[in-house]
């Protein structure tokens, strides 16, 4: 999410300094919250107010999209809103993105840096630590004592007090940041790692006992931009010494599409140009990836040497997106983000199988079969934008059941065990709450430890709980460490 095509690589006003909780300095970036290429306007997010308690009305249940108001909050009966919580003083006013999770703590990324939070009780999370550094989109997965944050927008340099620069000067800076997080209140910057292209996105991946790596996606290349060629069909991987981050490294950058890829004008970025967001499941040593144009399922035997093993199209699909495996990986689901996430398609006019998910049965030889779309049918107002976004798997025994983001269409809680007829069984939104210019809604809704994370673009972090009998068996369910893309294989007894 966020397209350069949008913001043509062109200077965001926007400057910075590293800090903690009450940090200054530092101006509000231009948000640019979708794929699309050029949907939004240049109006900056503006702060919504203090957080509310979550308001426990019974006249909020049973009601959904255009039966709400602005302000006003819709949910299913099993579905409980425990808090909301806002970034404050330089992240205040712009874009909430990304989350990732490690024992009781929650990383929230944000276009101006990203915000720890402590969530040993979801119902009342405290942040610990909110670091300024402005470089959207800032997808962010940790590791350790390492942090990752992506940065998919030229600047001046690759510190946290960079300014806006252009992708058509040499100078400029895009790539991976690192920071070692083994002091919770105070993260420390260590390294900074170019990439073509910038990172849009970016992947753990295992890669033993002494080092990891990283799948860095970037997209939309440029005869202008001379970082980011055409046709850039390639994604660049990063190899990070666990006791020496700072010597990490581009190591290869294979490319994923020797014949070009699908290339069609009818697909937003015009076809396939790189990938937009690729999901890792080592366990099976295979990884899942979106690259606008295309689906592909990649054997990562040698995670320096991914092989492309297995590639379907769609037409229906305009922007291959993200990807989701089910736990016993016979199945992947892939997302089309249509209209890069600025545009309303969750209503009547827009068919039910455009901007839905995709449901595929993975055979044992790793062939893809199509078996069925699934996309909310709670229609929006015209204002707000909605269409699948970034969601995980909750740990159901015997089930496939994942709880997904659909920006303004809010967090839904969805089953697809029957893959040609998956339903809805749970949902959490809120009325319009769209800024002049600005999308606004749920960027990533993920399932951690009992208890529902959503990041929403302007409202923060908000925390639910699902209820029911199909869920008390996964809320026992306990991970030390969870990046949603770096998908793990669950045991649920």
């Amino acid at each position: 999410m966020g397209s350069r095509r949008s913001r043509s690589k062109v200077a965001l006003l926007t400057t910075g300094l590293l800090t903690t909780t009450m940090g200054v300095g530092v101006g509000s970036a231009l948000a640019d919250p979708g794929d699309g290429s050029g949907a939004v306007g240049n109006d900056k997010v503006v702060n919504r107010g203090l957080a509310k308690t979550p308001s426990s009305n019974k006249s909020e249940i049973g009601r959904s999209g255009t039966d709400l108001g602005p302000g006003e909050i819709g949910r299913s009966k099993n579905m409980k809103h425990l808090a909301n919580v806002r970034p404050d003083g330089p992240l205040a006013t712009d874009t909430g993105t990304d989350i990732a999770f490690q024992d009781d703590k929650a990383f929230v990324g944000n276009y101006s840096g990203f915000s720890i939070w402590d969530i040993k009780t979801p119902s009342k999370p405290r942040k610990i630590a909110q670091v300024s550094c402005p470089g959207s989109q800032n997808d962010i997965s940790v590791s350790g004592d390492r942090l990752y944050l992506s940065t998919d927008v030229a600047r001046s340099d690759d510190s946290c007090a960079s300014t806006g620069g252009s992708g058509t000067d040499k100078a400029s800076w895009e790539g991976i940041k690192i920071f070692d997080i083994s002091d919770l209140k105070k993260p420390r910057y260590v390294q900074a790692v170019e990439t073509a292209c910038g990172s849009h996105t970016h992947t753990l991946v295992p890669g033993g006992k002494s080092k990891e790596y990283l799948y860095v996606s970037s997209y939309s290349p440029s005869k202008s931009l001379p970082d980011c060629q055409p046709p850039h069909d390639s994604i660049s991987i990063i190899e990070v010494p666990k006791k020496r981050p700072a010597a990490a490294k581009v190591v290869a950058e294979p490319n994923l599409f020797p014949d070009g890829g699908t290339e069609s004008p009818d697909l937003l970025a015009g076809g396939t140009s790189g990938c937009h967001d690729i999901t890792v499941y080592p366990a099976k040593n295979l990884a899942a990836g979106a690259c606008m144009g295309d689906g592909i399922i990649m054997s990562i035997a040698d995670p320096k040497n991914p092989k492309v093993i297995e590639r379907v199209s769609d037409r229906n699909f305009d922007f291959w997106h993200s990807a989701t495996f089910t736990n016993d990986g016979s199945k992947v689901l892939f997302t089309d983000e249509l209209g890069g996430g600025n545009t309303a398609t969750c209503d009547e006019t827009t068919a039910p199988f455009r901007g839905a998910n995709a449901i595929y049965n993975l055979n044992g030889r790793n062939k893809l079969k199509f078996q069925s779309y699934f996309k909310i049918d709670r229609h929006q107002h015209p204002s707000e934008n909605c269409v699948s976004h970034n969601g995980s798997l909750i740990p159901v025994k015997g089930k496939n059941i994942m709880v997904q983001s659909w920006y303004m269409g809010g967090t839904n809680v969805w089953d697809f065990t029957n893959p040609t007829k998956p339903r809805e069984i749970g949902y959490f939104e809120r009325g319009p709450e769209k800024v002049k210019g600005d999308g606004g809604g749920t960027w990533s809704s993920y399932y951690y430890n009992g208890h529902i994370y959503s990041s929403d673009l302007g409202m923060g972090l908000d925390v639910l709980k699902i209820t029911g009998k199909d869920f008390k068996s996964a809320a026992k369910v306990k991970m030390g460490e969870f990046n949603p893309q770096s998908q793990p294989f669950i045991q649920n007894r």
